[in-house]
């Protein structure tokens, strides 16, 4: 079992998402990282959730203009989902961020900061740190580097 599956709905994503990644490795988290859209690719994004509760502790998906990724992530399975709204050029992101915390009652998304690619990973690290020891104390080490920078 992976600790992570991040998620972005189009290449473009990457640069922003990099952060994610190299965030998650700081943790000491396993990932994979895969580029499927809601719309141009469901049918991907179905194959990468199915049963992802047996693969998968967290799943971050980014996504910009109508940012149904993490939604449609959400609404085909049980692991927690956290949304990464990515900037757009039509709406500065306000459009992305809408369409991931406005969901529907029973199909919860977390979310961050327009493109908080870095932050989506800390609370991917806290959700699992919840259980894991190890990842806990990476981010009470991750905490104090903070305070004294």
């Amino acid at each position: 079992m992976k600790d992570v599956l991040v998620i972005m709905g189009s290449s473009s994503d990457m640069p922003v998402m990099q952060e994610c990644i190299d965030m998650l490795d700081k943790f000491g988290l396993t990932s994979i990282v895969e580029v499927a859209s809601a719309h141009r690719n469901p049918e991907k994004v179905m194959g990468l959730v199915e049963d992802a509760h047996k693969k998968y502790k967290v799943i971050i998906a980014a996504a910009g203009k109508a940012a149904h990724l993490p939604g449609v992530v959400a609404g085909h399975c049980i692991v927690p989902v956290i949304g990464v709204p990515m900037k757009t050029s039509d709406l500065g992101g306000v459009d992305s961020l809408y369409s991931i915390v406005q969901m529907p009652k029973g199909v919860p998304v977390a979310s961050v900061a327009i493109n908080g690619a870095a932050n989506s990973a800390i609370l991917a690290a806290q959700i699992i740190g919840v259980s894991e020891a190890a990842v806990k104390e990476r981010l009470l080490a991750h905490k104090e580097e903070m305070k004294n920078s």
